[in-house]
């Protein structure tokens, strides 16, 4: 890693930070003037519900609720929410996935203010450095097609919507605890006088030490360090035309195995140890459950992630009844790897581009149409594997151009219906791969309905049904088959995947009841999974026979008292034995949860509960042993377990709070309460995935959140 430019970037974000309130000075204070509110483009825009579909169901996660949940990145502020699972998928280098509907985590797509600025790769290592400072609201849909410009959605989307600046001013969060917990956050906004441009800068720092609940010298969850920093820019050239720049940058430190001040004494000794060979034993009595006595390197996992993204937006009122809404992006994804003596570098871009045009064509049809074009270049390489034969590099080209048209109706005002269409054609070649042609060479159509009907002033229901897809590019999704140096590795990828999902949510509303019912069900052909030829070599193949997943949710919540609501959910999630082939870490299938909200003067408490019940992992292929002679089997099945999270704030005065808290107060973790997620097969190798509990124990924390 370079750290004098880690020293030049903290310079230019905290130069950027308390420049940024300089640079606008604050309409509020001028007084005795009369306050003339003018709408720009996007105000009125939003205020006819053009750029938010309110058709489809989403769950929304404000900035309170983020501060609530003491969140520093997007994994844990999503973890708990209704219908979204965060999976760990590896014990070592932290590898999260978002799966929303039951679907995979790659069947997700990220937002931006509506825009993908995900690429592939960093649907891996991506969601634990993405900062939530500056995040106004998240926006959950769910269902293939959810959005019109991310069809290669399958499971739905996560939007972050950025916080739009209402006042020039910042606001520094700052909290520590144990086990090295950082989190140092700063967001400063500022609008100029004429209130026609406005200013954000975002930056934050998070980290924590790694974890080692059976104290045995290996983490089961890594050291994580964080730094980000975002501006956004808008100007309103008229009230008719809204200009819109934003610039990101981040980078992420991962590194797990070798616990740093036990086993190994830093990151640049482990990395260095694989110079002394293969150690005669991994653990005394050849037992993972037992001291590690091996060198640093050889349970060692590190991944550094830097991203540098651009994204342009402009919003044109042609007339009052026809909007253009243009956006483009750029994104750079570059990831520096070691796997236990395997290293990996690879390097992303990704453009997209899209034009939307919004038509008022009478008072019950708006018309939206429009084109997208996304072009993804990956290219990666290994020095470890380069003489292997059996390895093929993972480095693809990806393109993909649609057009899409949706025409919303609304025949009275308790009846809506949208209806959408997206025509796609789509390339993947593998360069590294023998063939002359490209592996997927396919045009699709994807339509999708989505239908609101208002049954009573208390009641209303949600429908939707639509068709996706998704191109499987990755290798993160063979379950580690990289880690293997003699095996190798190859792909063999020819077909897109292809889903139909269907999604029905009913909701009651009343003076001090909220309740959602939902089902959805989805089906998915070709869908990806790691197979293995006759020579044992991982091949990322596809399915032939359909995997499909049922799942239920019932959410309910009540305001007990003005200053107490208590709430609580269900979750069910149903796979076929197809889709349960597929999965390299066994998915939550069940979960429950009970939380509540107090607030009483200058004092707010949140709390949250989560269980999870017992399961029989053999549903999902799991069989290790925690020897190395394969004599002491891993248990399969695994009990029951439960989390609980709690927030106590204070507020001194109006700019300043003081607040308390502790994530995983029962000190529930894997390795220590159940088993160890590290692992030997049958024919005595290592691998660090047999997981199915959280694999990080209590964390402590005290901070304060401070506005000037």
């Amino acid at each position: 890693m370079n750290h004098s430019s880690q020293y030049v970037s903290k310079a230019l974000i905290a130069t950027a930070i308390f420049a940024a309130p300089q640079i606008y000075a604050s309409k509020n204070e001028k007084q005795n003037l009369e306050h003339i509110e003018v709408q720009g483009v996007q105000s009125r825009l939003q205020a006819r519900g053009i750029l938010k579909d309110s058709i489809a169901k989403t769950e929304l996660i404000d900035s309170e609720q983020l501060k609530n949940m003491q969140a520093a990145n997007l994994s844990e502020a999503i973890d708990k929410a209704l219908g979204i699972r965060v999976s760990n998928e590896c014990s070592m280098c932290g590898a999260k996935r978002i799966m929303i509907n039951g679907m995979k985590g790659e069947h997700t797509n990220i937002l931006v203010d509506g825009v993908p600025l995900h690429t592939m790769l960093s649907g891996f290592y991506g969601m634990d450095s993405v900062a939530t400072a500056g995040i106004g609201t998240i926006e959950i849909a769910r269902g293939a097609g959810a959005s019109l410009t991310a069809p290669e959605a399958i499971g739905g989307t996560v939007n972050l919507v950025s916080q739009k600046p209402t006042k020039s001013g910042a606001e520094l969060d700052v909290a520590f605890g144990n086990l090295d917990y950082r989190k140092i956050s700063m967001v400063a906004m500022g609008i100029s006088e004429d209130d026609k441009s406005t200013v954000s800068v975002i930056a934050q720092h998070d980290s924590r030490a790694q974890f080692d609940g059976d104290k045995n010298g290996v983490s089961e969850s890594p050291l994580l360090d964080n730094d980000s920093l975002a501006v956004t820019l808008t100007h309103d050239l008229s009230l008719d035309t809204t200009l819109k720049a934003r610039y990101g940058r981040s980078q992420s430190e991962v590194f797990g195995g070798p616990v740093i001040g036990d086993t190994t004494s830093s990151i640049a000794e482990t990395l260095a140890s694989v110079n002394k060979g293969e150690a005669d034993s991994l653990f005394v009595d050849n037992d993972v459950r037992n001291r590690y006595i091996g060198h640093p390197w050889e349970t060692a996992e590190w991944v550094d992630t830097q991203r540098e993204e651009w994204l342009f937006t402009v919003l044109h009122s042609l007339d009052s009844n026809l909007a253009l809404d243009v956006s483009y992006a750029n994104v750079e994804h570059i990831q520096d790897s070691f796997y236990e003596s395997i290293d990996y570098y690879a390097k992303d871009d990704m453009q997209f581009a899209s034009a939307k045009l919004y038509y008022t064509l009478n008072n019950q049809h708006l018309i939206t149409m429009g084109f997208d074009h996304r072009d993804e270049k990956m290219r990666s390489h290994t020095e470890a594997l380069a003489n292997n034969p059996l390895y093929m590099s993972d480095s693809f080209d990806y393109s993909v151009s649609g057009l899409f048209i949706q025409d919303t109706y609304t025949p009275s005002i308790d009846f809506e219906l949208a209806f959408a269409i997206r025509f796609d054609q789509i390339n993947a070649d593998f360069i590294a791969n023998q063939a002359v042609d490209d592996e997927i060479d396919e045009t699709l159509i994807s339509p999708r309905l989505d239908i609101r009907w208002f049954h009573h002033d208390n009641w209303t229901s949600r429908f939707s049904v639509g068709q996706g897809y998704r191109a499987p590019l990755s290798f993160f999704e063979s379950d580690h088959g990289i880690l293997d140096a003699e095996k190798g590795y190859l792909v063999d990828v020819h077909d897109v995947e292809r889903s139909l999902g269907y999604n029905y949510s009913l909701n009651h509303t009343a003076d001090k009841i909220n309740a959602t019912l939902s089902i959805a069900y989805t089906q998915v052909d070709n869908l990806a999974s790691l197979t293995h030829n006759q020579s044992g070599t991982p091949v990322l193949g596809q399915l032939t026979e359909r995997a499909d997943v049922l799942a239920w949710d019932l959410a309910v919540s009540y305001q007990l008292t003005s200053s107490l609501q208590l709430g609580g959910s269900i979750e069910s999630y149903q796979y076929n034995d197809v889709f349960k082939s597929s999965f390299g870490i066994a998915p939550t299938e069940q979960r429950a949860s009970v939380n509540l909200s107090y607030e009483l003067d200058a004092w707010d408490l949140s709390a949250n509960y989560l269980h999870v019940p017992s399961r029989d992992l053999t549903d999902y292929g799991y069989e290790g042993y925690n020897d190395q002679q394969a004599t002491q089997a891993k248990q399969t099945n695994v009990g029951s377990y439960g989390l609980l999270d709690f927030k106590v704030a204070y507020a001194i005065n109006k700019q300043f709070e003081l607040y308390f808290g502790i994530t995983n107060a029962l000190d529930y973790n894997q390795a220590e309460d159940e088993d160890t997620p590290i692992m030997f097969d049958n024919e005595g190798g290592y691998d660090v995935t047999y997981i199915y509990a959280p694999l990080r124990g209590r964390q402590a924390f005290l901070g304060f959140d401070y506005d000037f």
